[in-house]
């Protein structure tokens, strides 16, 4: 019998036909794995990493996209439409309102990175401290957290800017302030969580000190909730930096920021709306592009 099948696949080899089969079904698979591929693509999540990627490049690279100065105005261009020269129109002063916008993506965005970062750096720190030491230690440092949860974040902020005064670093290091809190909470919880795991306890069953089975095993497992959540408040840092340069609590003129320029043309909503109403909508959508990722970040986790 054996032999009759090799003499079959043999004939069907000199034929073509055994090779035509599998090569259809390679092919068959080769669509299956594309079709998945391009089912799996989220549209929403594409358009936000696009936005996203635009606005680094604005913050990086303003030059390659207007030759516009941000704080310079021409002469007797003052508050004119949208048109082919202009492409946003221009402000009360005659500057480019794109170039402004661009321009501002640098202040926006580097103040919303200072922040996310001094809320991750000091927050996860103090975290895995308290998750790690337990006792009395744990109990001080979450105490000192409900009392800044306590407080709103804005005011909180506000009161940070006026101690160190204004500027988009006192602002952007005042909106990390506040979000300290936060991080530290969900990095404990996180570490909690992890280190009640069975396989964390079978590390330490084996020998392996706290700071190797903290090092290889918890921070890992640990930290990947908490990136996440940085990717959410770097869209909440943004818009909270942009709050502070509205109420004037920001970049001082004639620097672009985001929040500056929706408050310099709320005086001209009448004759030009479009001061106001585009850094508006850059803002809205910078803040639901990271809002979108950090999202997708979660799920992936899951």
């Amino acid at each position: 019998m054996t032999g009759l099948n090799t003499i079959g696949r043999s004939l069907l080899r000199d034929a073509g036909i055994l090779e035509t089969s599998s090569l259809g079904k390679r092919r068959a698979a080769s669509a299956t794995r594309w079709l998945k591929t391009i089912r799996s693509i989220q549209p929403g999540l594409v358009l936000s990493w696009f936005v996203m990627a635009v606005v680094v490049l604005w913050a990086l690279f303003p030059q390659w996209f207007t030759s516009y100065s941000a704080t310079v105005g021409v002469a007797r261009q003052q508050l004119r439409a949208p048109s082919a020269e202009h492409w946003l129109g221009t402000d009360a002063l005659g500057r480019d309102l794109l170039a402004r916008i661009i321009y501002g993506a640098g202040n926006s965005l580097s103040g919303a990175f200072v922040a996310v970062s001094v809320g991750l750096l000091v927050g996860t720190t103090l975290g895995i401290i308290a998750g790690s030491a337990r006792g009395r230690i744990d109990g001080a440092i979450m105490r000192g957290v409900d009392v800044l949860l306590s407080i709103p974040q804005l005011l909180l902020s506000l009161s940070i800017v006026i101690l160190l005064g204004f500027g988009i670093v006192n602002a952007a290091i005042a909106v990390g302030i506040t979000s300290i809190a936060s991080f530290a909470r969900l990095a404990r919880s996180e570490v909690v969580r992890v280190r009640a795991s069975d396989y964390v306890e079978a590390a330490f069953g084996s020998g392996g000190t706290f700071s190797r089975v903290l090092l290889r095993h918890i921070l890992p497992n640990s930290l990947t909730s908490v990136i996440a959540f940085a990717a959410l408040q770097l869209g909440w840092a943004i818009l909270t930096i942009s709050t502070l340069g509205f109420l004037g609590y920001g970049a001082p003129p004639p620097t672009p920021e985001w929040g500056l320029l929706i408050a310099e043309g709320r005086n001209y909503l009448a004759r030009a709306w479009w001061l106001t109403t585009v850094p508006g909508i850059v803002v809205i959508l910078v803040v639901l592009s990271a809002n979108r990722i950090s999202q997708s970040f979660g799920r992936a986790k899951t």
